[in-house]
Formats: structure tokens, sequence, C-alpha cells
């Protein structure tokens, strides 16, 4: 199990799990819906095995380039921890078990699982592609608040999709800032992205643009949805710590990519979805 929670970084849930919370949370809230916790785990089930299932077969479809890129060499397929087969049948399982799962939570959600499989799944693809595979890894991430929404209701409603966008906007734009540590690996092996397509000053003036847009879409529920003081303290959090991560990396230096990529927008994640938790919870 360790070297399959290896394999899909599992800590990484952290980006879009607290934003499928609001989603969820959001529905229970504004709707006639009842909290319930078997339906708040299925949720999660979902959240789990669908990020598995799409980081297992991005490993394994990856597994020839990451073999020869210095920085991948030590993922888990390449080092020969887990075989390729192995992280195949992972991906497999993981996306049986999510369809299981929106089985047991409703029609609707059954319905759209293969549409969020084939999102999620696909962006592996991009990248051989397109420079657009940013933005489809930030949509897949982006269903999290509109699926857990749906679980709750079974309809569609503008907030989680604003939500949805927002996190679509906030995870390509870090991704971008992510891949400018391989930009002369992907343009020398023909592989798409922003980097190493527009170069490093574009790409991160793309991602800064991403991430106001981000911005932008959490900050128009309030005019959707009553909110509080904390739901602001909140906001404005979110758009401090966007801010630190285009400070601390620049074309020239990108020692701090990883404090950037991870520590920053996990925090970011979680800090407003506490504050989100808190407004509806205590109103000021």
């Amino acid at each position: 199990m360790k070297k399959y929670m290896s394999l899909v970084l599992f800590a990484h849930s952290i980006f879009a799990l607290p934003f499928a919370i609001i989603g969820f949370f959001l529905a229970v809230n504004s709707t006639d819906y009842q909290f319930e916790w078997k339906l708040f785990l299925l949720m999660l089930l979902c959240m789990v095995t669908a990020r598995n299932a799409a980081m297992a077969f991005n490993r394994y479809l990856d597994r020839d380039i990451d073999a020869i890129n210095p920085r991948t060499a030590i993922r888990d397929i390449p080092a020969g921890r887990i075989s390729a087969q192995q992280a195949l049948l992972f991906t497999v399982l993981n996306s049986v078990i999510f369809m299981v799962a929106c089985y047991f939570i409703n029609s609707m959600c059954l319905m759209l699982s293969p549409v969020a499989l084939f999102v999620i799944l696909f962006y592996s693809h991009m990248k051989r592609i397109s420079p657009l595979c940013h933005l489809v890894l930030g949509l897949g991430l982006g269903l999290a608040p509109v699926g857990a929404y749906l679980a709750v209701t079974g309809y569609f409603s503008a907030v989680p999709v604003f939500y949805g966008l927002a996190v679509l906007t906030w995870v390509s734009g870090f991704d971008i800032i992510y891949a400018l540590q391989d930009e002369e690996f992907d343009r020398a092996n023909g592989l798409k992205s922003i980097p190493a397509n527009f170069g490093a000053v574009k790409a991160l003036k793309i991602s800064e643009v991403l991430h106001l847009v981000s911005f932008i879409f959490v900050l128009l529920p309030i005019w959707f949805m009553p909110t509080g003081l904390f739901y602001y303290i909140g906001l404005t959090c979110y758009a401090l710590l966007l801010l630190y991560q285009h400070r601390i990396v620049s074309p020239t230096d990108l020692t701090r990519v990883n404090r950037a990529f991870m520590t920053t927008n996990g925090v970011a994640s979680v800090v407003f979805a506490l504050f989100y938790l808190l407004d509806i919870l205590i109103k000021i």
C-alpha cells in the first residue's frame, strides 16, 4: 500500500479535496438536502479513487519518458518499485470502484462517471498533443466541487461551477509553474507544455493571468449566496498565497518551485476551505 500511495502521490489530494468538501457543504447549506455520513464518505471515496486512477495512469503512460528525465527517473515505475502492469491494474481497479461508488450516490453521478474518467485520464495524452494539457489537468481537478454538489443534489448550479472554474484556472496556473523545471527536456523530446512552447517568461505571465481569473471565480459567489466575514478572510488568504508563489519563482530562479507548487497551493486550498466552513457555521 505504501508503494501505491507513493505511485499516486497521495499527499497531492490536498489540492482538490478541500474544494470537493466546499461543494458538498455548499449543497447541504443552500438546499433542503440534509447531511448524510454515507453520502459524504461515498463522495470522498469517489475523490480518492478518481485521483488514484488519474495519477497511476499518468505514471503508466509516462514510464518511458520518466526513465530518461533525470528529475523523474526516481519515480516508482522507472525505479522498478512498481511494474507497469501493476500500475495499469491499479488504474482499472480504482476506475471500477469510482463507478460503483457513483452508482450508490445517484443516477446523475453514475451517468456522468465515464465522462469524468475520460477527462482525468485524457490529461496523460494531452502533453503529447497540445500545450493546453495544463488546462485539461485543471479541468480534471475542477470537477471536484461540481461533482460533490451533484452527489448531494443530483443537479447543476452556478456557484459550484464557479468553484470548479476557480480550481481549473488555479491548478492550470500552478502546473505551468511546476512545468518550468522540464522546459528544456520537454522541448528536446517533443512534449507539449506552455513553458516549452512559449518560454519561461511568457509562461509565468500566462500563469499569473490564470491565477487572477481563479481569484475572480472565487470572488463571484458573494453575489449568489450569503457570505460573512470568514468568507472574506478566506478569500484574502487565497489571493495572498497566489501572489506569494509568483513572488518566489522567477524565470532565472526555479529553486523554490516545489515550495510554490506543493506547500503554498496546499495551504491555499485548505485555508480557503476552512474559512468557508467557518462562514457557514458562524455568521459574522
